[in-house]
């Protein structure tokens, strides 16, 4: 018999998966509205993609990973958020907008160890990267990080029931951008398979792939994981936060989420300033 637990994580998968399936469409019309403006007025077509941008970011577009229930009427007001954000104001600059046709070819030493570090509004949350299991992951994040995509982009979503992660790696902010390209599922096997719930456990401190519910459709966001949260094994695990991280990844948890529903964006101001990735 499943229980009203059992059911309401399995109802939070299947709404992740849908989101993550809106998001995919929602991007191949940003790029294809890209293509057809830009070809006309290139001065146009990056007004009017701002604009999409600015207003993809709905309840549905915008969110990522879980789903909880709380009461609709909770959601907080501009002035309760921000007397929550424990985060500093972010430093000048915006997020980049360029693109690649194709993942960058395999450049890292898959026996090194590559340490991924954002710089962070909330603080530094250094990620001890899995190169040998990881190396497609690892290396396109390698790559994004030295051509500074990652740098002055949020963390556009938090989830703080059923599923913990917050979510970054997004320069629109909106849940549907990325670097142009996909990569593919990596290190699917790291926390076992999965029981009768069709999930495993995402132990906290993991650093792992957002994708669209479909194989082989990562690009740039990834999710970090503040409580064990179950979730299927589908999205590549590529790191691991340090305890230091964890403490500031906690930190913006405890702020909580803007919706009062459980997922929404933080009521921190999560921005990440510089993101670096160093061999040692």
């Amino acid at each position: 018999m499943v229980t009203k637990d059992q059911r309401r994580r399995q109802l939070a998968r299947e709404k992740f998966e849908r989101q993550q399936q809106r998001r995919v469409q929602q991007r191949r019309r940003s790029r294809v509205r890209t293509a057809v403006i830009g070809g006309v007025v290139a001065v146009v077509a990056i007004g009017l993609i701002s604009a999409y941008a600015g207003g993809a970011f709905d309840s549905d577009s915008g969110k990522k990973k879980d789903d909880a229930a709380a009461s609709p009427s909770a959601t907080p007001s501009a002035s309760a958020a921000a007397a929550k954000d424990p985060c500093a104001k972010p430093a000048a600059g915006k997020p980049g907008t360029q693109q690649w046709k194709k993942e960058p070819a395999v450049t890292i030493d898959k026996t090194a160890h590559y340490t991924f570090t954002l710089d962070t509004t909330c603080g530094a949350i250094p990620i001890s990267l899995e190169a040998a299991k990881a190396p497609e992951t690892v290396n396109s994040f390698d790559f994004l990080a030295g051509k500074g995509f990652f740098d002055h982009t949020k963390c556009h979503r938090l989830t703080t029931s059923a599923i913990y992660v917050l979510q970054c790696g997004d320069p629109t902010g909106t849940g549907s951008g990325g670097p142009g390209y996909t990569i593919g599922d990596e290190n699917l096997t790291a926390f076992g398979k999965a029981g009768a719930s069709g999930s495993v456990t995402y132990k906290a401190g993991t650093v792992a792939m957002a994708n669209t519910g479909q194989k082989h459709t990562g690009g740039s966001q990834f999710f970090l994981v503040y409580k064990d949260s179950p979730l299927p094994p589908s999205y590549t695990p590529f790191g691991t936060i340090s305890a230091d991280g964890m403490k500031v990844l906690s930190k913006i948890a405890a702020a909580g989420e803007s919706s009062g529903q459980g997922d929404g964006a933080p009521n921190a101001t999560v921005v990440i300033n510089k993101a670096t990735v160093t061999k040692s």
